[in-house]
Order: C-alpha cells, then structure tokens, then sequence
C-alpha cells in the first residue's frame, strides 16, 4: 500500500498546486514512483490526455513532476464554470451535463464513488500518492457534500498538510480558524502546516511560530519564501503579466471574463526583452505589436464582452497594421458569427438557440454543435508553418466553417475533405492569425516565426519549453527541501 499525502489550503490560490508538484518531484527524485490525485478540481485551465480525454491542468503539471503520463484517474471530476452559476460537469475525462452549483450538491454521493474508484486503482500502481484538496476544509456549509478534502483524505488514510498564504496577511488566523472549522472527527489527519510566499527575515516570524505552538496542537513545518513560480498555474485570478521595460516587442492578451487555457502563453513569457501584458481596457492595445484573444469557456459571453467594452471596433480599426491572433475561442471569435443552436454555452433556456455577431476579420462561422473536440497528436505545419512539426492538443465545441478556401492555412488537414474547415489560418493582408490549436506556442521554432512577422528584429529563442519546465520542477523540489522539514512531513 502507497503513503499517501495531500495538501489542503486555508483558501484557494494559496499554493496548494504548486506545492504538491513539488513533492511530486521530489519524491521522484528519492526514487519512489509517485502519482497525483485531486477529487474533483474546478478550473477553466485543462489540458487533453493522449487517450483523448480531459482533465485539470494542474494535475496534468503534477504528472509530469511525477514522471508519468497524465491519466483521467488522477482527477475522475472536473467542473468548468460557464457563466449563469453553470458549469460543464465532466467525469473521468468525459462531459456529463450542465448543471447549477445546487444540482451539482445533489450528485455528491454519485461523484464521491468515482473518485473513491479512481482513487483505489491509482494507489495500486505508486509508492505515494500526493493529493491535492480544493478551496479550504473550513467550508462549513459544503462538508456535507465534500469530495475533495477531509472526507477524501479520510477515505485514502492521508496525511494532511494544510498550507497558509502569509502574502495575504493574517496567516495565524487563517491556519487557526481553519483548524476550528474542520470537523472534530477530522482534526486527527491534519500532520502539519506550512506557511507560504513568505517575504522577508524569517527569524522575525519565529516567535509567533512559537506562540502558535501553545494555541494549535499542528506543528508548522515549513516556512517557504516566496519564489517566482514557472510552472502553469490554473487559476485565472493568479495571472500576472510580465512586463518589461524598453521591451523588444510587446504582447497585449485580452482578459476575457471566460478565459481558458491562458499556460498556451506561458513560453512567451520566459523570453527575455518581451512584454506580455494580460489588458482590461482598449487603451492597452495601442502599444502592441500583437494583440491575442485568448481561448473562452463561454464563446458567447466574452464576444460579447468584446462589443460591449469597445474592443471589437478597436480591433477592427488595428487589423492590417498590429497583428491579431486568436486562438481556439478566441479564433471561433474572428470570424462572421457564432452560433449556439442546442444552448450548448448559453444561459437562454428557451430553447430557441443564442448566436452573436462576431469580429468580421475572418470570412468564416461557428456552429457549438455536436460533442466536444478532444484530441492530442502531432501536427504539421504547410504555408507558413511548412516543414515544422509539433505536438499540441485540442480541446473546444463547435465546427467553424470558411465561406471560401482560407487563403493560407497553415496546418495539414487531418483528411483531404477540409477544404472548408482549418485547423489555423494566416491572412496576412488583415494581419490576422487564427487556430485552435494549443500548446503551439510551446515550440520555439514557431515563436521564430511568430516574431518574424512582428518585427525585423532577430530574437535569440534558447530553450525548450519541456526542458526549461523540467529544469523548474527539479529547482522546485530542492528549494521545498531546503525551506520544509521534509523528512517529519514524510514520516508516519
């Protein structure tokens, strides 16, 4: 039977992610086969398994600190918010159904045996498992219904290390009102603490550990200093731009409302000389040289975003002189219109069906119809992209359609009838760059192009994206060595 750990927080964005990669890894790196589990995970970020099925990013991350490939098992539910209190209900890498946050309470038991199911097969195969629980323990009115976290961590026979953000302020309070609200019954798995994204002299916070000492009977085992993390993160609010001063170019990502799989620009910002800026308003796109609508969970909801607050116009004037790419929903977005028959995105319940006009640069419409695309495999490029090759991966609703030829489709088509459908488009007239592919961006030799188009200045791309990530992972595990009592968080 495997040791199993798992790392709860006093709220979400605490680091709970981050953190169990690092054990992942450095697990690892003491030789052990390890694998992640999260119960149930709520995040816009996911990513495509190569049997075709979807899970959280996070544990995706987690797998490869693991060594392993990503499998469904390590996160059996995933909830995706589309807006109107919904969100898309998917087990074990398959979409159930929409359902409200009230609907979904009532499925707990049904959703508590898959992950128990997933659970009992993963631990046949490792000699630990690092879980990962959600938001925080201390949710009263939803430890009736819980899946994620104490009832979880009862069930598997975890340790439980629960981690306070002091970057927030009042860590102590956060560590001890936590430990209030666990149930009783639960107080016994908590092993210990870990007080994280610390700045500062850490001997300064010493006596306060001390004090803690005689308040709550959980020893704190870790101070971790705050350290710029490279790894994907999955929660939208984390998101940070990276700005850089009398940068060679500068990059302005639309923050949609909805947005989704925003680690496809992860790779653009670990180069050095670039701007990347995540913008809110219209006058934050003047200074671009590339303008990206990002990928949405609700297609509809953030064109519209873009009408209402002025960015569809503003862009319409752009094209042709600041380039515009937009990938997945965001490509959906480009074209002449999206449209939602079935109200497979919407929150009109009259069964008549929603569309929106879209930005009108591309000539091209969406239909959300039929079942969510699901694929990883390798491309390769043609056009523009010719002679390159590349793995990334797919993940959306709906067919999007050209009026005519695309003029420069820049991906092989996966069969010789795509005349009227492309994978990704280059109109280089308008200065407009669609696909629905993600993962490109993480191929250096498309960057190269990419930025050939932007400017005629020659940029020095020096790493693989995999290796500059595996290079973190490692970092990651010896920096949690130094700053955590690794061997009392381990131990029975």
């Amino acid at each position: 039977m495997p040791e199993i750990l798992m790392f709860q927080g006093t709220g979400s964005g605490v680091g709970k992610s981050v953190l169990a990669a690092g054990f992942c890894r450095l697990l690892k790196n003491r030789g052990f086969r390890v694998l992640p589990f999260k119960a149930q995970n709520m995040a816009l970020n996911s990513g495509v398994t190569p049997e075709g099925l979807e899970m959280g990013r996070a544990q995706f991350v987690q797998a490869e600190a693991c060594g392993v490939f990503p499998d469904v098992r390590m996160n059996p539910v995933l909830l995706k918010p589309q807006g109107a209190g919904e969100s898309q209900l998917i087990r074990m890498g398959k979409v159930v159904r929409t359902c409200s946050a009230r609907e979904y309470y009532t499925m707990a038991e049904e959703n508590f045996r898959i992950a128990k199911e997933a659970f009992d097969s993963l631990k046949t195969e490792a000699d630990w498992i690092v879980m990962e629980g959600a938001g925080s323990p201390a949710e009263i009115n939803l430890q009736a219904t819980d899946i994620v976290n104490m009832r979880m961590a009862e069930y598997a026979g975890a340790k439980v290390i629960l981690i306070g953000d002091i970057d927030r302020g009042g860590v102590f309070a956060w560590l001890k009102g936590t430990y209030d609200l666990i149930q009783a019954q639960h107080r016994p798995l908590l092993h210990g603490m870990l007080i994280n994204k610390f700045r500062g002299d850490v001997s300064l916070l010493q006596p306060g550990i001390e004090q803690f000492k005689q308040i709550v009977p959980v020893p704190v085992m870790g101070v971790i200093p705050w350290r710029e993390m490279k790894l994907e993160d999955e929660d939208s609010q984390n998101l940070q731009s990276k700005i850089v001063p009398d940068a060679k170019l500068e990059i302005a990502i639309i923050r949609l409302p909805y947005i989704s799989n925003f680690t496809d620009f992860d790779p653009l910002k670990q180069l050095s000389g670039i701007s990347v800026r995540f913008v809110n308003s219209v006058a934050e796109l003047e200074s671009a040289e590339l303008i990206i609508i990002p990928g949405s969970k609700n297609t509809l909801y953030d064109l519209r975003f873009l009408h209402q607050k002025g960015f569809a116009e503003k862009l319409k004037q752009l094209s042709g002189h600041t380039w515009i790419l937009g990938i997945c929903g965001g490509f959906q977005m480009l074209g002449e219109k999206v449209d939602d028959p079935e109200n497979m995105e919407s929150s009109a319940k009259s069964g008549t069906g929603d569309s929106e006009s879209g930005l009108g640069l591309l000539p091209m419409k969406t239909v959300l119809a039929g079942d969510k695309k699901l694929v990883r495999r390798e491309y390769h490029g043609q056009n523009w992209l010719a002679g390159l090759n590349w793995t990334g991966y797919e993940i959306h609703l709906g067919q999007t359609e050209f009026h005519e030829n695309p003029q420069e489709p820049f991906v092989v088509p996966e069969v010789a009838e795509m005349h009227k459908a492309a994978l990704g488009v280059i109109e280089r007239k308008r200065k407009i760059i669609g696909t629905y592919i993600h993962g490109w961006l993480e191929s250096p030799e498309i960057i190269q192009k990419l930025f050939a188009l932007l400017s005629s200045e020659t940029f020095d791309i020096p790493f693989s994206f995999q290796e500059n990530k595996e290079r973190e992972m490692d970092e990651l595990a010896l920096f949690l060595e130094e700053h955590c009592d690794v061997d009392k968080i381990l131990q029975n």
